[in-house]
């Protein structure tokens, strides 16, 4: 094996911008303030601004972007949200950390997102919101998921945290439900240089809840309304964030190249490429094909030196941390489905088109055989 194709190149994006973000970093280090400053503050503006919501709360993870925003709400013991089934499992932690009990339901399998015609199906006396993943970067269905949610009178979060950029109907995504939650985890489209996270929404009382709980309960030092936590996105982080930020559609283009050069390239008798609706323009966190035979064929892009991950391997309702929700196998055959066949294939806005070219012609190669 001599060549290597990483799955994703952090630290290139680095090198790029590496001046701005040193000189980022020396404005941080030399103001003697580090937590809840100009920087965050400016970001969170600049945030909210690009997003096309009125307000954004900065903290420390995307997991607590979604747990906060649902205290906020007031959800908790004996309340129930509606989840997807086929997600990564932060979007159920978070319920479960308030109290609430997640409810799955199952995707809508050409797109990997919750199918809105499923949802009512699910909706109990109990059912206090829905949480929409717009997963790998794709928009979930929004105008059908809020239809329903205005039926039952549900909230609707959206969890964003791959789709940092990404348009639905022409709307970014963050502004599309009653709030929306990101991470910043440096593999994201917008990533740090650790973890970070934030809220958007037009609602000014819900920002203010958010801020108040991640400040331990607190808006004015040392007098706390309410039992809080200690969530918050750092200064340093927001002030590479806010470089980042201004280079994020650039970046999101480069990866819708390399998302379009994959869709052009590979054969469709080798593999199932991505489904993107009409109205979607997804930012291409990832970039997923399945395939039945998917351990045999990461087993050869290893060998040829591609990176490769699998976005899940297990869905959530069968993983050990909720072994005591009675799930099993069969429950969500979609989801349970797609584990076993997706695959997520190296994509980023520094991966070279000789590198998308070659990951091609392994995959077809092998697709001849194997389709």
């Amino acid at each position: 094996m001599s060549r290597v194709v990483p799955f994703l190149d952090l630290k290139a994006a680095y090198y790029e911008l590496k001046d701005e973000l040193d000189s980022a970093y020396r404005r941080v280090m030399e103001s003697g303030w580090y937590i809840r400053g100009q920087e965050c503050e400016a970001f969170e503006s600049e945030f909210a601004n690009y997003c096309g919501s009125k307000y954004c709360v900065g903290v420390a993870s995307g997991l607590d972007a979604m747990s906060l925003t649902l205290r906020a709400y007031g959800i908790g013991d004996g309340d129930e949200v509606i989840v997807p089934a086929n997600t990564y499992i932060a979007t159920w932690l978070a319920v479960t950390q308030v109290g609430a009990r997640p409810v799955p339901v199952e995707p809508d399998e050409a797109t990997y997102n919750i199918d809105p015609s499923l949802i009512d199906a699910a909706i109990t006396q109990r059912t206090k919101a829905i949480m929409a993943v717009h997963l790998y970067g794709q928009p979930a269905d929004m105008d059908a998921i809020s239809a329903v949610a205005d039926r039952h009178g549900l909230k609707v979060i959206e969890d964003a945290a791959q789709a940092h950029g990404a348009r639905y109907k022409g709307r970014r995504v963050g502004s599309l439900g009653d709030a929306g939650a990101f991470s910043f985890f440096p593999s994201k489209n917008l990533g740090a240089f650790g973890d970070g996270g934030a809220v958007t929404t037009d609602d000014p009382i819900l920002a203010d809840r958010v801020r108040v709980l991640s400040n331990y309960g607190s808006r004015v030092k040392y007098y706390n309304e309410v039992r809080g936590y200690n969530s918050r996105l750092d200064e340093l982080q927001a002030a590479l964030l806010r470089v980042k930020l201004k280079r994020l559609d650039e970046f999101n283009a480069r990866r819708v190249r390399v998302a379009g050069k994959y869709m052009s390239l590979l054969n469709p008798q080798a593999v199932l490429t991505p489904h993107v609706p009409a109205w979607a323009e997804p930012a291409w966190h990832l970039f997923v094909i399945r395939h039945p035979k998917r351990d045999a064929l990461r087993g050869l892009l290893e060998k040829s030196g591609v990176g490769t991950l699998i976005h899940y391997p297990v869905p959530p309702h069968l993983s050990d941390a909720y072994s005591d929700m009675s799930f099993k196998q069969g429950s969500f055959p979609i989801s349970e489905r797609i584990s076993y066949e997706v695959l997520s294939l190296p994509i980023g806005p520094h991966m070279p088109d000789d590198d998308v070219d070659y990951v091609g012609e392994v995959i077809n190669g092998w697709g001849a055989s194997n389709g």
